[in-house]
């Protein structure tokens, strides 16, 4: 097979019909399966949970620990971009040590990050209980979906599990943005954490009683590539802190430039090594097919847009309308549902007739569209008059870009890069919401004190122009979303090849999500 020849999920899963590759397990039917199933289940439930539960408490918890608006991009960014970015390091870790050894120390550590952000007295820790679950999480991730392949290998019932499994992931979102209003509202922010310790504790019960450890053939096991995380974890650590750091030093200060150009070297220093390693971290055989490219991009840009809309709108909604925790939660319900039916239709009906190609850039073109037309809010403005239908218009979009693009991305590779293309699709979207939230939280800020500064009069105070100011900074950041997404349009458009691919049945199939 050539790398350039990318395939494309049309139908069931090839893999549901074929032995593994690595060993049939020795009783396929065992009893405990679907108890398994629900460990992996609660345990993939708790991570997409605090992708979304955390942004409906942040009003909350800014107004608790007195953090200021620079500083709560951080809270998010913390968790997305210690998870992108050890997330490859974690799939490794599952083959050299053990997929239930992994599990286990994931939910332990999860359940002591979450714990340490509930009783958190000040920002700083905080961030660092945040940033423990996003690394915790990244040992969680791929572990629960290597022992859910390993787990059921009946093809009918790895289709069940794989649905349900799809199912948690697709709903996480929804279920975090309700559940973290009613928690916030009804006893206190800190409960959006608390409540992970429940879910661990009872996700490593579980897992202890059920989980069996495979012993793995004598095949070659890889090694670690620790350069290469070192590399792209501080490298891209430096690229979201020096955008962040904008907010509060000029583009021009060391402390800013200076630290972009050192993430931007290291990223560089990155590539550069993986074509010099024996056992990448990324092998890049796996980016250079314009098909996946496109597609890793395609997810990048949709992080990016998604983590944006959820924390400025928010903000919007809780501090410039009123709305409560739970109201806010809700209101982003038509949003995710959207989403999620776009992207079933997409993937069942419309990718195996028209490719991806003609799927994600209109879809992007849709997203964009979306944003421009929630520029135009304002402090009185309604939720279904100027907010409702902005939002299905974002989550149509979004859903055609989201499905197509993760099925193209994992689709195609040779089997020994199934793996890590799954992972690489996980990382490269908590990436782009790392580094979108921190560009597009410096922008607003600048754009809140910019706006106050030129309007500032005898008759208006800056204290009175504070609300409009915020209002302004939201919408600055919806149109460079749009543009964000426009460009990503044109750019993947140009990159995704048109056609219905044809699966190669050389290659691993595509891991659904």
């Amino acid at each position: 097979m050539t790398e350039a020849s990318t395939t494309q999920v049309t139908g069931e899963d090839p893999r549901l019909g074929a032995g593994d590759a690595a060993g049939t397990p020795e009783d396929p039917h065992h009893a405990k399966r679907w108890f398994v199933l629900a460990v992996i289940g609660l345990a993939q439930l708790m991570i997409v949970l605090d992708v979304t539960i955390v942004n409906i408490a942040l009003p909350d918890a800014q107004r608790a620990l007195n953090f200021s608006n620079g500083d709560r991009q951080w809270i998010v960014t913390a968790y997305s971009l210690a998870f992108g970015g050890l997330l490859l390091f974690g799939g490794r870790l599952c083959d050299l040590v053990g997929r239930k050894k992994i599990f286990i120390a994931g939910l332990v550590g999860f359940a002591a990050a979450s714990l340490l952000g509930g009783i958190s007295p000040n920002f700083d820790v905080l961030v660092t209980a945040r940033a423990i679950q996003g690394a915790a999480g990244a040992l969680l991730a791929p572990a629960a979906l290597s022992l859910l392949t390993t787990t059921f290998t009946d093809a009918k019932e790895r289709a069940k599990a794989f649905a349900v499994f799809g199912a948690i992931a697709g709903s996480g979102a929804a279920v975090g943005l309700l559940l973290g209003g009613v928690l916030t509202q009804y006893l206190n922010w800190r409960w959006t954490l608390f409540i992970n310790v429940g879910l661990a504790v009872v996700a490593l019960l579980g897992a202890l009683a059920f989980l069996q450890a495979k012993v793995e053939d004598d095949g070659e096991r890889p090694t670690l590539d620790l350069v290469g995380t070192v590399l792209v974890s501080v490298g891209l650590f430096a690229i979201v802190y020096g955008f962040s750091n904008a907010e509060s030093h000029p583009w021009s200060a060391p402390s800013t430039w200076g630290v972009l150009v050192a993430g931007g070297l290291l990223l560089i220093g990155f590539v550069w090594y993986q074509t010099r390693t024996t056992n990448p971290l990324l092998p890049l055989r796996i980016v250079l097919d314009r098909d996946r490219g496109g597609s890793f991009l395609a997810m990048f840009i949709t992080g990016a847009g998604m983590f944006g809309v959820f924390l400025f709108l928010t903000y919007y909604l809780q501090a410039s309308l009123g709305y409560s925790p739970v109201r806010t939660g809700l209101a982003f319900l038509p949003m995710v549902g959207a989403l999620m039916v776009s992207a079933t239709v997409a993937t069942t009906m419309l990718l195996p007739k028209i490719g991806p190609k003609f799927l994600v850039g209109p879809g992007m073109l849709l997203a964009a569209g979306g944003m421009a037309w929630l520029t135009g809010i304002t402090l009185q403005s309604t939720y279904v008059s100027n907010i409702l239908f902005p939002l299905l218009l974002v989550g149509l979009g979004l859903g055609v870009v989201f499905a197509p693009a993760m099925s193209s991305a994992t689709f195609g590779v040779e089997p020994r890069d199934a793996g890590v293309a799954s992972a690489t699709v996980n990382t490269v979207q908590q990436v782009g919401g790392s580094i979108g939230t921190a560009l597009l939280n410096t922008i607003t800020v600048s754009a809140g004190t910019a706006y106050v500064a030129s309007h500032v009069s005898a008759t208006a105070t800056a204290a009175s122009l504070q609300g409009v100011a915020q209002v302004h900074s939201y919408t600055i950041a919806f149109w460079v979303c749009a543009g964000i997404f426009a460009g990503g349009s044109i750019i993947c458009s140009l990159l995704i090849r048109p056609g219905v691919q044809v699966a190669d049945p050389n290659a691993a199939p595509a891991v659904h999500m």
